[in-house]
């Protein structure tokens, strides 16, 4: 037949074509059979489940039974494959053996890492404790790690292993031996019913407690300590030191963004800086993470090769690409231990070392399988992971990156390009991979951006990409050898270098921060919707075919998720703070109290904080009380219970009445209002109320958290409706 190509169907004429359901069979066919390997790519992802959902239980499962079901899921699922059995029968035990591995794993570490958790203690306590770490500052001033020997009113086997304590005036460095006059607490638990839990971040880093010196830090004598806590103290002072000589060489805010860059000291980046960071999407550059990682590494890496391969001699005996390797984890490990090992810190560098693993064996080192070990890597050495905003978002972003790779067209190879054109096309070529990059990631991270943070950077694309180079081929790589040559004094020349890109860096960001409406603020959205997110992204990157799209409105399950009415009425844990809502504000009625709680609560809600006018209020030193009779809300956060005159003038002004102090009885002022006292946060910490025909509705933070190992408060005996 005339112009029919060789090798080409025929199609008979007249012949019917395929039914829909022939068509979907045939299309499902091929996309199935195009996943061949990947299959494997969900085991990580149904460790993840598993660690996800021994952190979304509320009462804390014994050990035993979650073993007992591991070994058999494993052992059904071994047994399946050495008789032969297919894959659909084989794929669905897999998922289930890695599901209950991931429980199993994250119970098994949550009990390696107990430890004492600080009671709340009715009265200032003496401490005497060795300084381990300068921690990034807090709102009321300096912070320090340190490790309690000896805390009034506590026995040994009480006393916490770690505490987080605000100094007064200039921090102590990392090893002297101090004593200090200290309000001690628990760990804080969330600022509202569904935020970041604070408390369990603090128990899996071995943070008993939370303290706030009454007094000056004073040095005192101790016995020594043992040698990790030594060799602990002096990796930090050697950190510290260097931060120290960077500010120096560069002054406080080129310096502290840069020492925090190298050594993860944040304590000279101040809160405007910071502000403009966030609003402009540069933040994650502040956090020792992935990209810090892979452009050491990387520059290491790709520095080593150039050298190998311009050493002839050299190059004729060894790998080069093998030997960059092995300096690029000497490097990975190196900058980890420099930044002081914080939890993003070592999830990049198990993942950079696997990338680098991958070359000493002939593996290709950027691949869906070698990120699927890397997760796996990850959460089984810390599955509370799973739960962080840092993993989440770096694995989604790195996953969205690698499926990127794998579509991307290949460039075709020039010959006899003049070089002026052959210039533009690589700048083209570069920029719009870049951007392509840049926005690929950005969406990636976007649901738990929402999620978790509430704010959205507008132009974070622009800054990023207008940041980029800087921060790959200038900053970073000055910052490292300045870093590696400053302790011998020869450090000057790379560190000015990198201060200036800094400073370029920071220029942009403030520039990008104050564009109009460079923030949009965005309401959480119910806690399901973000695992479906999560999942959502994953089936995007990890689907081979066009199948893959199915999962993009479940990717899209933060932003276009119904969100809840906001309550009418908030009040933070302890009942020292409250808000009250009023169109799209949140009244605050103690501006300035708990600040960082009523923001997080505020945020979360898609509410603009807004402090109490002083109209219409009476206030004093221990409570405020609205005008009128049908206020929303009258705090009393005295530490004493007031009279019962003093309750019946709180409970003639507003319909709810909270208390921070216990009462044992309410006048007949109280019997119409709901009343809220320390017993009640003490069992059910911060609360949300809405009112409804019935009366008021309460959803506490207990009422998320459960009994587990890192709560302090209890479970379900709160207020729920009045």
């Amino acid at each position: 037949m005339k112009g029919t190509s060789e090798g080409a169907a025929l199609i008979p004429f007249g012949t019917p074509k395929p039914s829909v359901w022939t068509w979907f069979r045939t299309t499902l066919r091929a996309e199935i059979l195009a996943q061949g390997l990947r299959w494997r790519l969900w085991a990580p992802v149904a460790f993840g489940g598993g660690c996800g959902l021994y952190f979304a239980l509320k009462t804390e499962p014994s050990l035993w039974p979650l073993l007992m079901v591991t070994v058999l899921a494993c052992g059904l699922w071994l047994a399946a494959r050495a008789s032969g059995q297919r894959r659909v029968v084989t794929l669905p035990m897999m998922l289930l053996a890695c599901l209950s591995l991931g429980v199993t794993t994250s119970k098994v570490r949550a009990d390696r890492v107990a430890g004492p958790v600080a009671p709340a203690l009715s009265e200032p306590a003496t401490v005497m404790a060795w300084v381990i770490d300068v921690d990034s500052p807090g709102a009321n001033g300096a912070r320090v790690v340190i490790a309690p020997v000896h805390i009034q009113g506590l026995s040994p086997k009480d006393t916490p292993l770690r505490l987080r304590t605000t100094v007064r005036g200039e921090p102590p460095p990392p090893g002297a031996p101090v004593r200090l006059f200290a309000i001690i607490n628990p760990p804080p638990p969330p600022a509202s019913p569904g935020a970041y839990d604070f408390a369990r971040g603090a128990y899996f880093q071995g943070l008993g407690g939370v303290a706030f010196a009454l007094s000056d830090t004073l040095p005192t004598a101790l016995p020594p300590p043992p040698w990790r806590l030594r060799l602990e103290m002096r990796i930090n002072a050697i950190r510290y030191a260097l931060a120290q000589q960077i500010v120096a060489r560069l002054g406080e805010r080129t310096g502290g963004v840069a020492a925090a860059m190298v050594t993860g000291h944040e304590a000279w980046i101040g809160k405007e800086t910071l502000e403009d960071m966030r609003d402009s999407g540069l933040a994650h550059i502040l956090s020792i993470s992935g990209l810090h990682m892979a452009i050491v590494g990387g520059f290491t890496f790709f520095g080593v090769r150039l050298l190998v391969a311009g050493w002839p001699w050299l190059a004729l005996r060894v790998s080069g690409k093998k030997l960059a390797a092995v300096a690029g984890l000497v490097a990975v490990g190196t900058y980890l231990i420099l930044s002081g090992s914080p939890p993003p810190a070592e999830r990049a560098a198990i993942t950079a070392s696997i990338a680098f693993a991958a070359i000493l064996l002939d593996r290709q080192a950027l691949t869906m399988h070698a990120l699927g070990v890397a997760a796996f890597a990850v959460l089984l050495l810390q599955p509370e992971a799973i739960v962080t905003p840092g993993f989440q978002m770096s694995f989604a972003a790195t996953a969205a990156l690698v499926a990127l790779v794998e579509v991307w067209p290949r460039r075709t190879q020039e010959i006899s390009v003049p070089w002026p054109v052959l210039v533009v096309q690589r700048l083209i070529s570069w920029g719009a991979t870049a951007m392509t990059a840049s926005l690929v990631a950005g969406l990636a991270t976007g649901p738990f951006a929402m999620q978790h943070f509430n704010r959205v950077a507008v132009y974070g694309l622009v800054a990023n990409m207008a940041t980029s180079p800087l921060a790959d081929f200038v900053m970073m790589p000055m910052l490292a050898l300045g870093a590696a040559l400053e302790p011998v004094g020869l450090g000057g020349p790379f560190l000015w270098v990198a201060g200036t890109a800094v400073e370029a860096m920071l220029a942009i960001g403030s520039w990008v921060a104050d564009l109009p409406g460079a923030v949009q603020t965005i309401p959480s959205a119910p806690d399901v919707a973000l695992p479906i997110a999560f999942l959502g992204i994953l089936f995007i990157c990890l689907w081979k075919g066009q199948g893959r799209w199915l999962g993009l409105p479940f990717a899209a399950a933060v932003l276009i998720w119904p969100r809840m009415p906001a309550p009418d009425v908030w009040i933070s844990d302890g009942g020292t703070n409250a808000a009250y809502v009023q169109g799209q504000d949140a009244i605050i009625l103690r501006p300035g109290v708990r600040t960082f709680a009523s923001d997080v609560w505020s945020r979360r809600r898609g509410l603009q904080p807004v402090p109490r006018p002083d109209e219409g209020w009476t206030c004093d030193r221990f409570s405020c009380v609205p005008d009128g009779e049908n206020g929303s809300v009258a705090l009393w956060w005295g530490i004493r219970p007031p009279t019962q005159d003093q309750l019946s003038d709180l409970c003639s002004g507003a319909k709810i009445v909270s208390l921070r102090a216990p009462v044992r009885s309410l006048p007949a002022a109280c019997q119409q209002r709901l009343v809220l006292d320390g017993a009640d946060y003490a069992t059910g910490g911060a609360v949300e109320l809405w009112k409804t025909d019935a009366g008021w509705v309460a959803h506490w933070t207990s009422d998320d958290r459960g009994n587990r190992p890192w709560t302090v408060t209890g479970h379900g005996s709160a207020k729920k409706v009045q």
